[in-house]
């Protein structure tokens, strides 16, 4: 990897569902992917470009990102600058009690319609979290604490672009969504979707990308690499994990990991081994 594209990920033994990436890069462009987690981030130097919910974007220092789980989006360094920024992930399992805790309706269906935030107080909650990630004597009771701040914090975009599905057709699309995720581990054809959620094939192809920034096999391909990545963090070798989610072999494996978390699936293992 050039020493000016570094990606260094932690998690901390008090800090249940949380990831951290502090990451640097210069001439590093990430692959279209989306995360199961909500993605919580600030820029800190240089210029993050990418494109998401159907619009480029532009976050400068001191800006937060906001991904919501299933958002796709790439992302690079838009200026000479080197890019510097921090990116917290948060599994929607963790942050909904806290969101339910401080008043959110419907917590679990909870998101954000805005990617890019001038945001004082939400940058600086992320940026505390981050640090309580990064320090090996964070004890829980600090962690809940700062994480219930940050769902009051995030308590003020309750509302903002809900995912209530109110037409048959986003119906359909979110069955589509569920029948992909439950079949990351097998082969599965374009026809085996259509047949399951009764759309032709163009119009899912077409309503699927609208909807979701992905392609229905970009969306399974990604869902595939996520399951590959929490087998990873359970210590399995990444021979087998290649092996076990279809990949070809480790090379294959590697292609496809890296443009989506900058690291191949050795190095990512080898980050969070340390903690």
């Amino acid at each position: 990897m050039p020493k000016d594209n570094q990606f260094q990920f932690a998690t901390s033994q008090a800090v249940d569902g949380v990831m951290l990436l502090s990451a640097s890069m210069t001439d590093f462009s990430y692959g279209r992917h989306a995360h199961e987690e909500f993605s919580f981030g600030v820029t800190l130097a240089g210029r993050q470009d990418f494109f998401t919910q159907g619009e480029q974007r532009h976050s400068y220092p001191g800006n937060v990102l906001v991904f919501n789980p299933d958002d796709a989006h790439d992302g690079e360094s838009g200026s000479d600058d080197t890019l510097r920024y921090q990116m917290l992930y948060v599994h929607p399992n963790q942050l909904a009690p806290f969101l339910d805790a401080v008043g959110v309706r419907q917590a679990e269906q909870f998101r954000i319609g805005t990617p890019v935030l001038e945001d004082p107080l939400l940058r600086h909650q992320i940026l505390q979290l981050a640090n309580l990630v990064k320090d090996e004597d964070t004890s829980t009771f600090a962690y809940t604490s700062a994480m219930f701040e940050f769902a009051e914090q995030l308590a003020r975009f309750d509302g903002i672009a809900p995912l209530t599905p109110n037409k048959q057709r986003d119906i359909l699309l979110l069955r589509a969504r569920d029948y992909l995720y439950d079949n990351l581990d097998k082969e599965i054809s374009l026809d085996d979707l259509s047949q399951a959620v009764h759309m032709s094939k163009f119009h899912l192809l077409r309503h699927f990308k609208q909807h979701f920034g992905m392609t229905p096999y970009q969306f399974w391909l990604n869902g595939r690499i996520n399951k590959a990545r929490q087998a990873l963090l359970s210590g399995k070798s990444v021979q087998d994990v290649a092996m076990s989610f279809g990949f070809n072999d480790v090379s294959h494996f590697n292609r496809r990991f890296k443009p989506i978390f900058g690291t191949t699936p050795r190095q990512y293992q080898r980050f969070l081994a340390q903690r």
